[in-house]
């Protein structure tokens, strides 16, 4: 079967979409508006960039209807700061009550029963119930349209990495501890370590061997 895009429905594009493109990891970003207010929210279409410098990008998508922006890409077109807190199985319940539509101002971390924590060095709070915490300063947001069905892509430079000590190991984050959760299609959700396999990379002299 052959499936062209711009032929689809918006909604039927978005299925097809994400159900190519998984398992997808969450970015559960704490942001804040010029006011103060805090919002905290997740978003699947999320991926690091590269190490030096550390740089990671999320893309939060328009709202059905008008096509409004969301909350989150609203304060960080703002303030410029936010902070991606990962998604371990022990925070899977709150991160899913954010993502319910509350009315603008709302504090997601009460609703969710979640903790504040001070960030070091930007303003929003971070997720202390989260073992990895990115606090991150906006490098550029690339708009691709103003109609729902439509996002953009937030790319944010890493200037401030928290782990749970526990977690760091010899200059690893044990995933085995994280535990990780990814976002499938639909409101299905998949464990990361439950069903792991190792392959070795080959080098280049085991490839000519």
């Amino acid at each position: 079967m052959n499936l062209q895009p711009d032929s689809l429905a918006w909604k039927d594009a978005y299925k097809l979409l994400i159900g190519s493109v998984l398992p997808r990891p969450i970015a559960f970003v704490s942001s804040m508006d010029r006011s103060g207010r805090v919002n905290l929210a997740p978003f699947s279409f999320f991926t690091g960039i590269c190490a030096d410098p550390m740089m990671v990008c999320f893309a939060p998508m328009r709202k059905a209807g008008e096509g409004e922006k969301k909350d989150t890409l609203i304060n960080i077109e703002e303030t410029k700061e936010f902070v991606i807190n990962i998604v371990g199985e022990s925070i899977v319940e709150p991160m899913n009550e954010c993502a319910t539509p509350f009315a603008h101002g709302t504090d997601e971390f009460l609703e969710a029963g979640l903790t504040k924590i001070e960030s070091d060095l930007i303003t929003p709070p971070r997720v202390k119930e989260s073992d990895v915490q990115l606090e991150c300063v906006l490098d550029q947001i690339v708009e691709f349209g103003d109609h729902e069905g439509a996002g953009s892509l937030v790319i944010g430079k890493v200037v401030m990495v928290h782990v749970r000590d526990e977690l760091y190991e010899d200059g690893r984050i044990n995933t085995a501890l994280l535990k990780p959760v990814g976002r499938l299609a639909g409101q299905e959700y998949t464990r990361a370590t439950t069903d792991t396999f190792t392959l070795k990379r080959k080098t280049t002299a085991e490839e000519k061997s």
